[in-house]
């Protein structure tokens, strides 16, 4: 048997991520799958629209392309990853951490005239672009009456 101690605010703090949006990018606790605590954070992103695309910009610093995953599913765009703590055995001894670490979710809901098939991203100083382009908007067809 193993012994489990027990903190009263797990809960509390647990309820209080569920309840409060998240209004800051900040990190926040999260319950691992296996009871443990961690950090999550999330990105801070801009979105902006032209004439023929949407456009979100994302802000992941040190991320490579290959740590981050960006899916497309029933009209919601989703953008996942990992920014891991690189910890190397040196005597440096850290005063202040400001950079978040620890897996992250950004998901934004998109309107039904794009293009899904051609969403497309790509990535420049630490800033991941992802266009998706617009539909045609289709017009009405005008009837004759006989």
């Amino acid at each position: 048997m193993s012994l489990i101690r027990w903190d009263p605010f797990a809960d509390v703090e647990s309820l209080f991520n569920r309840m409060m949006p998240r209004t800051t990018r900040g990190p926040r606790l999260a319950l691992e799958e296996d009871g443990g605590l961690t950090f999550e954070w999330s990105p801070s992103a801009d979105i902006s629209e032209t004439d023929k695309e949407y456009l979100v910009h994302a802000d992941l610093p040190g991320l490579k392309k290959e740590e981050v995953k960006v899916t497309f599913t029933d009209g919601v765009l989703t953008i996942r990853g990992e920014r891991k703590q690189h910890k190397e055995e040196t005597k440096e001894k850290y005063h202040r951490v400001e950079n978040y670490y620890g897996s992250f979710s950004r998901a934004f809901s998109l309107p039904e005239n794009i293009k899904a098939d051609a969403i497309h991203c790509d990535s420049q100083d630490g800033v991941l672009s992802v266009h998706i382009p617009k539909a045609e908007q289709k017009k009405p067809r005008e009837i004759t009456i006989q």
